[in-house]
């Protein structure tokens, strides 16, 4: 077996922990934010009655940024902060949202809130780690910052003091994030594109500002920052170990075969006919996508689906496997793919939605990466909770009950049957991949 060159991580340690004292946004840096919660336990709280139009329009773009998942601990009040962000390089703790005078933002002017969003400056004029993606929310206007803003004093105050970050040197020195701006921040509102249509706009800055996908959808580089040479090409999900898919027009590994239709009824129900939401992106759908307007997911269809393709994610991280054994794993997959899996999925991985995804064609079964497909078998999961969805049925967990054969195995079957054409998996990742973290 031989193990494939690990991207970020294993070329520019010191680089990346520089310019990383920020951290991460699909995250060792960003991107564990959106890690799995407890559906229902980050509920945002709605406007309060008679509301302005102001603040029901913040409570909107509230959901939009999914907010509330990285400033909610489970079981706590919502959005009163201490969720705890991992990274390579330490534990961050998110602040307190709530109007609290003493351990929230009840001493925040509206100046301040838009310096955050806008320059990513704390009230003190200290610098913010990039777990808080202000490199997405500089494109907000003004008067959508205002309105989040308005929307968030309407909260009740809850004094919860922040717990400090568990960042060793030189990861707790803010003053390295001016290095990381200069080379990987460019502050400014979002610009239509005046050549594109009114529709494309409004879901190019969903997508760049309030919705920061391509925090997750985007590779980093070994220093913490979007590639945006392979803008919305896919990447690893740092400690989580999930992989966000592409989101660009590729027919393989992308939406290219998706209709817009269906790209706008996945974002609001977690279900389409091409596969259904779980992991990261089931806490976004079930937080905040499915609350968006149909005319704003249809936007948001539209933009992405525009998207070229640029240069690929890096290569996944993962064991080879020989051909001779990927062949002997498929054929013990199928057996066991029959005995387990077919009475849910299809003999021939048809699905039967909105319950049970389709195996065959799926672009999260047939990307380079096999991890999702692997923590799906181990792990289980449930799609979304939402309206169009209201009562999904839940994927069981085998990883008490298979070996790391078998689930390779399974795994392999599913990649490599259907006209999938995946790879075939080894026991070695999937042994890897029982530990990792699910909350």
């Amino acid at each position: 077996m031989q193990r494939k060159t690990l991207f970020a991580l294993s070329t520019g340690v010191l680089a990346l922990a520089a310019a990383l004292a920020l951290l991460p946004g699909r995250f060792a840096t960003t991107q564990v934010a959106h890690a799995e919660q407890g559906f229902g336990d980050a509920k945002q709280p709605p406007a309060p009655a008679g509301a302005s139009e102001q603040v029901k329009r913040g409570e909107y773009l509230a959901r939009m940024g999914d907010c509330v998942a990285c400033h909610t601990v489970r079981g706590a009040k919502p959005y009163s902060g201490n969720y705890a962000i991992p990274s390579p390089f330490g534990t961050m703790f998110t602040p307190n949202l709530t109007p609290d005078n003493e351990t929230g933002l009840g001493k925040w002017t509206k100046d301040d809130f838009y310096r955050a969003m806008h320059e990513g400056k704390g009230k003190d004029g200290e610098f913010l780690y990039p777990a808080f993606p202000y490199t997405s929310y500089t494109k907000m206007p003004r008067e959508d910052v205002d309105a989040i803003y308005a929307y968030l004093r309407t909260l009740e105050p809850v004094h919860n003091p922040k717990r400090d970050n568990l960042m060793p040197f030189p990861f707790n020195i803010r003053l390295s994030l001016l290095g990381w701006n200069i080379m990987f921040f460019r502050k400014g509102e979002f610009q239509p594109d005046p050549k594109q249509s009114a529709e494309y706009n409004r879901g190019a800055y969903l997508v760049q500002g309030p919705g920061h996908c391509g925090m997750c959808h985007t590779p980093i580089n070994p220093l913490g920052g979007a590639t945006t040479s392979a803008a919305f090409s896919g990447g690893l999900i740092p400690i989580q170990d999930w992989f966000a898919p592409a989101l660009n027009s590729d027919k393989r590994y992308g939406l290219g075969d998706w209709s817009v239709e269906e790209v706008s009824d996945f974002l609001i129900t977690g279900v389409s006919n091409k596969g259904v939401a779980f992991g990261p992106m089931a806490d976004v759908v079930h937080n905040s996508t499915q609350y968006m307007t149909p005319a704003d997911a249809r936007a948001m269809a539209v933009y992405l689906k525009a998207q070229p393709v640029l240069k690929p994610s890096p290569k996944p991280t993962q064991f080879e496997v020989s051909e001779e054994f990927g062949k002997q794993l498929e054929r013990e997959g199928r057996a066991l793919y029959a005995a387990n899996c077919a009475v849910c999925h299809g003999a021939q991985g048809e699905g039967t939605l909105p319950h049970f995804p389709p195996l065959a064609k799926n672009g999260s079964i047939v990307m380079e990466s096999a991890v999702n497909p692997v923590k799906m078998i181990l792990h289980g999961g449930y799609p979304p909770v939402t309206k169009g969805n209201p009562q999904p049925y839940g994927m069981p967990p085998f990883a008490h009950s298979m070996t790391d054969r078998e689930v390779a195995a399974v795994a392999s079957y599913i990649r490599m049957s259907w006209g999938n054409g995946g790879e075939a998996v080894s026991p070695q990742q999937v042994n890897s991949l029982r530990t990792a973290p699910l909350d």
